[in-house]
């Protein structure tokens, strides 16, 4: 079996993230990005930060001596891959009616996530591996991805509605490309909870594998689109020519997400209060 060479590092050697593990794997001109965020694994600013310091770092600079090619989101968090959304910032600034602290967090999230979608603009594949449970934000984050790995045991889903709001950061437009406009309303407005099997059958996940068998699905696909890459990158432009994915899209979408989060009432925000409170309990379980 051949020896994959790992080259652990950031590319700025003074910068040291708190919310992120970065690892190089030159052999497959890859980058994984593992996802810690404290003190709950959610989209907290630091994490959204963070990506874009080294989304940054990488269109300017070349990893490991060689043209990247492939980047895999994923997660160090057991059992989970992001709950999405910082609930606790939401409460704070709904209740303080600070609706343009909110927007800018939003659009924070959106920015990075366009820039998944758009591989950087470097022609890079991007790749979520999903080993856990992925809600709200961490499942916009996934679809944000060009490819969709998950695990049999992970579930994926947009609670927002339970709280009487909706998910802000892309989820209806990147599912409306991928599913068509009904399915992908069904899926915003129901709250439901689904299985990787299930997204698998709707045409959400892409690889569906069994647990334990993520990181080595990564690697296989990566082998098969090697052999396809010229073609495949080429259905990609096109593909990406008929009905785009656009970062006003998204903005607009989040200015109308972050005025209809100030109309929440009190009982929806104690609805997130134990949205939290219940996830807590899960981690610490």
């Amino acid at each position: 079996m051949q020896l994959k060479r790992k080259i652990e590092q950031q590319i700025n050697r003074e910068e040291k993230f708190s919310s992120l593990d970065i690892t190089y794997e030159e052999e497959h001109a890859l980058a994984w990005y593992r996802m810690n965020a404290h003190p709950r694994p959610c989209l907290t600013r630091d994490l959204i930060d963070e990506a874009q310091v080294w989304f940054d770092q990488i269109t300017k600079e070349t990893p490991c001596d060689c043209k990247l090619k492939y980047m895999v989101m994923s997660s160090k968090v057991p059992g989970v891959f992001n709950l999405g959304g910082d609930l606790n910032l939401f409460i704070q600034l709904i209740r303080e009616k600070d609706k343009e602290t909110l927007l800018k967090y939003d659009i924070a999230c959106i920015k990075a996530m366009y820039r998944i979608h758009r591989g950087l603009e470097k022609e890079i594949t991007s790749i979520a591996l999903v080993q856990g449970d992925a809600l709200g934000g961490g499942f916009e984050g996934v679809l944000a991805n060009e490819i969709i790995i998950a695990e049999k045991s992970s579930k994926m889903g947009l609670p927002d509605i339970l709280f009487n709001l909706f998910p802000g950061a892309g989820a209806y437009s990147f599912l409306y490309r991928k599913v068509g406009s009904a399915l992908a309303e069904e899926m915003v407005l129901s709250g439901k909870l689904y299985t990787a099997q299930e997204l698998y059958d709707l045409g959400v996940v892409n690889i569906l594998v069994e647990d334990g068998e993520g990181e080595q699905a990564v690697y296989n696909y990566i082998k098969k689109e090697n052999r396809q890459r010229n073609g495949r990158l080429g259905f990609r432009k096109v593909k990406n020519l008929n009905n785009p994915v656009t970062l006003d899209e998204l903005i607009d979408g989040a200015k109308i997400w972050a005025e209809t989060a100030m109309n929440l009432e009190d009982k929806d925000l104690r609805m997130m209060e134990r949205l939290v409170k219940r996830q807590s309990a899960l981690l610490n379980h």
